[in-house]
């Protein structure tokens, strides 16, 4: 029969170092007022023994859970995978926050919640007590949600709210969202564009009025008209369809689109072919999200490239040196975002 072998253990690491356990658990949880060269002896054990601290280990020495967890919205992410239409954003949010809650020595968990739920409160308490997290960082529109803040806030759970400026409890970090419409909108006028149609997100989004917000802006500062060219989409390909057969029927359609989607940047596409307009020659796009799908298109399009992976990674920051007691700031972050520029865009006809 095969023996298992031994599993090394905290207490290995304090026998070996000559240090109480105590010392090897304020090492591992990067606890302040360990002298250096005391750090060094017990960092010196681990590698020698090959430890590998546990969660279960580090909630037993104290009250920390050594888990984050981030709440994402279960209609539109389940929808997203069942479609197979990519997870780019749920990507990119974990690629952010597991490798800076390794870091740390935490770990990230996702869970779905239906914002639009009766049961919410019951939702979000069972999964706090079932994972007992250290804290929260909530991804739109439960940022935005004042029953999941209000909850949080009453549990004393730390969190961070992605998408979100307004003031209030938690963290706030957000990317530039009118900045990048702006920006989007500005590439297009300086290639000569007067007529640019923006498809906008569904209003439990606060982003999306940000983003329409940064298109009026940059209009306005070109002295360009707005009139008849907002339409309104769910972040969907079937809702961005819907909204460019309404600008593109105007009596004065647009020569660029700006959409809030990958995917409704891809339904404008298609109506465009489908009506025999040349992309970008009669018709250029811009779209927001840059998830892989719309470098492989053709003409692939230019996109507001979000740095979800760098918002996420600051919230998670935040949360985590809250709980250790160092007081971050509480300023609303802002990130900016880039604007990849590729063939779907030019000089209008």
């Amino acid at each position: 029969m095969v023996r298992r072998r031994q599993a090394v253990t905290i207490r290995h690491v304090a026998a070996d170092a000559g240090v109480s356990l105590q010392t090897v658990s304020r090492v591992i949880n990067k606890e302040p007022n360990v002298r250096p060269e005391m750090m060094e002896r017990v960092q010196a054990s681990i590698a020698k023994l090959g430890y590998v601290p546990s969660i279960a280990a580090q909630r037993m020495a104290g009250s920390r859970s050594y888990l984050i967890v981030a709440l994402n919205d279960r209609e539109r992410t389940i929808a997203g995978w069942r479609n197979r239409e990519g997870t780019d954003w749920v990507d990119q949010m974990l690629l952010g926050g597991m490798l800076t809650c390794a870091e740390h020595g935490y770990r990230l968990m996702v869970e779905l919640i239906d914002t639009h739920s009766d049961h919410i409160a019951r939702e979000l308490l069972g999964a706090i007590a079932a994972l007992q997290p250290d804290g929260v960082i909530l991804t739109p529109p439960h940022s935005e949600n004042p029953l999941i803040t209000q909850l949080l806030e009453a549990q004393g759970i730390s969190f961070a709210r992605i998408g979100s400026r307004q003031p209030g409890s938690g963290f706030a970090v957000a990317m530039d969202e009118d900045g990048a419409a702006r920006l989007a909108t500005e590439h297009l006028i300086d290639l000569g564009h007067e007529r640019i149609g923006f498809i906008a997100g569904p209003d439990d989004y606060a982003l999306s009025g940000w983003r329409v917000d940064g298109w009026r802006q940059a209009m306005a500062d070109a002295q360009l008209s707005t009139d008849d060219l907002l339409a309104q989409g769910d972040f969907g390909f079937a809702s961005g369809r819907a909204a460019a057969t309404f600008l593109l029927d105007g009596a004065t359609p647009p020569t660029a689109i700006v959409a809030s989607s990958d995917q409704m940047a891809l339904a404008t596409l298609e109506l465009a072919r489908e009506r025999g307009l040349d992309v970008p020659g009669d018709l250029s796009i811009v779209s927001f999200d840059d998830t892989p799908i719309v470098r492989f298109v053709h003409p692939p399009l230019t996109a507001i490239v979000q740095p979800i992976a760098e918002v996420t990674a600051n919230a998670v920051e935040r949360v985590i040196a809250d709980k250790a007691g160092r007081e971050p700031s509480t300023e609303p972050l802002i990130v900016p975002a880039t604007l990849a520029i590729r063939a779907s865009t030019g000089a209008p006809r």
